[in-house]
């Protein structure tokens, strides 16, 4: 792994800061102001029932989704907003293309291109949008693809990859552009059981690392190892914040207990 991924390692630093966060889609309330912040270096999971609003929240975090009241600050700078006289103003499509590349974001679904090869899927980013040279992009998307373990898959397509193969070139990618932080949106959901594993190493790996990441997730064991602190959420707002180890051992909330009697 190279340095690019390693932030200050300062965990008094703040990396991300949510603040009374609302967010709809018609009459659904999705969001019901949310709030909470990450430090660098550290590895937040979101957990709750489907329909919570914890992968909107995370698509809130890049402006993948646009908020309707509250602020949303990466390092210290807002998201997908300039403030001016106290007010809010929506930065333009571009300014705002540039603010994701510091954040990378692995979906559920994987969305690699099905005519490249898992190489030519690294490095598209990287020599399209940061200008690289596609020899540089090549040399770095190679380590990259080492790093996932699948090295030896770089000249493979999509559809000769298995499940979890997919999701860690993905993850490949989203490193590819050097992000000072990661999204995840339960990567590993929609991978058969046995493949869960390599997917979760990889992102122990990066935890390990130093890499801040907010991470949804229903692997309670991953969230209970790796995670320092755990969201849990349900009908649009957080119900219990704190160290992972803490509420998923010990839960105080009747309803964060009730959850997790299920998911264990």
């Amino acid at each position: 792994m190279t340095a690019d991924y390693i932030p200050s390692g300062n965990r008094n630093q703040v990396a991300v800061e949510i603040e009374d966060v609302y967010k709809s889609f018609g009459r659904l309330e999705v969001l019901q102001g949310v709030s909470m912040t990450v430090r660098e270096a550290e590895v937040a999971c979101l957990i709750g029932p489907s329909g919570s609003g914890k992968s909107t929240l995370l698509r809130c975090v890049n402006h993948l989704e646009k908020i309707d009241a509250g602020r949303i600050s990466v390092h210290g700078k807002l998201v997908g907003y300039h403030e001016r006289g106290g007010r809010l103003h929506e930065m333009h499509d571009r300014d705002v293309a540039r603010q994701r590349r510091t954040i990378g974001m692995v979906f559920q679904r994987f969305n690699l291109f099905p005519h490249k090869t898992a190489l030519e899927n690294v490095i598209e980013a990287p020599t399209q949008v940061l200008g690289m040279s596609r020899e540089a992009a090549i040399a770095e998307a190679r380590e990259h693809l080492e790093m996932v373990g699948l090295s030896d898959k770089a000249g493979s397509y999509p559809t000769q990859l298995s499940g979890g193969q997919q999701q860690r070139v993905a993850i490949a990618r989203a490193l590819a552009m050097r992000p000072a932080l990661m999204l995840f949106d339960e990567p590993t959901s929609a991978l058969d059981p046995e493949l869960v594993g390599d997917v979760l190493a990889v992102m122990r790996q990066l935890a390990e690392a130093g890499m801040t990441m907010i991470v949804v997730t229903h692997e309670m064991g991953f969230a209970r190892d790796v995670g320092d602190t755990v969201a849990f959420m349900d009908g649009g707002v957080i119900v219990e914040y704190g160290d992972a180890r803490r509420v998923l051992a010990e839960p105080e909330h009747p309803r964060t207990q009730a959850f997790l009697a299920k998911v264990r």
